[in-house]
């Protein structure tokens, strides 16, 4: 259920369970990690991705039942996804729920189709948000906004996204992986090196 594609060095993984609505088990988010490790030491740039027309809802919900939730398993996900050296790119074909949203917020760049939306229903089910999470939502979109995502429980569409600084570009679905891409074709063709320092540079 996670694909993963490697077109020179750019690696595309991609959810896979749109009957589903790419809901993630603990396997589908290790397999995520993996893949996000390896593409470490061979690839100079990923592109996180769904099938259909939701990116992710978060975590199954029978899993969730039994603890998925709170598993460190998410976390070492969003870590392999921070950690990456080159550039990690979010291309969200559409919904962007609970858990899923630290692999996307841990990205370098962000964007998404006109149909996304963002939420984070923490507050209403009675689970803390990834330890991580609330800094990197903060740090994108600051303190009253990401309050406003996981305390006040609102769903933000793709242009309230884009005006928060949530996502950084709109792109029609069909061009989705395309513009994604485009956006990584100058660190794919320099040295490994130097884009790790101009990386490193920027924080």
């Amino acid at each position: 259920m996670i694909d993963v594609s490697k077109d020179d060095a750019i690696w595309i993984i991609k959810i896979n369970r749109p009957e589903k609505a790419n809901s993630l088990t603990r396997r589908m988010l290790r397999d995520l990690a993996l893949a996000v490790e390896a593409a470490a030491g061979e690839a100079q740039a990923i592109i996180l991705t769904g099938e259909g027309k939701v990116f992710s809802a978060g975590a199954d919900l029978e899993a969730a039942k039994e603890g998925l939730a709170t598993d460190p398993i998410w976390e070492r996900l969003s870590k392999a996804v921070a950690d990456f050296p080159g550039l990690s790119i979010a291309a969200l074909n559409g919904t962007l729920a609970g858990g899923a949203m630290g692999m996307a917020l841990a990205c370098d760049m962000r964007i998404c189709v006109p149909t996304s939306k963002f939420f984070y229903p923490v507050m209403k089910l009675g689970f803390l948000p990834q330890p991580s999470d609330p800094q990197r939502l903060s740090a994108l979109i600051g303190p009253a906004r990401a309050k406003v995502i996981l305390m006040a429980g609102q769903k933000i569409e793709a242009e309230e996204a884009l005006a928060w600084g949530l996502v950084d570009r709109i792109v029609p679905q069909v061009e989705l992986v395309d513009a994604a891409t485009a956006l990584a074709a100058d660190v794919v063709s320099a040295q490994a090196d130097h884009v790790t320092a101009i990386k490193a540079m920027l924080g």
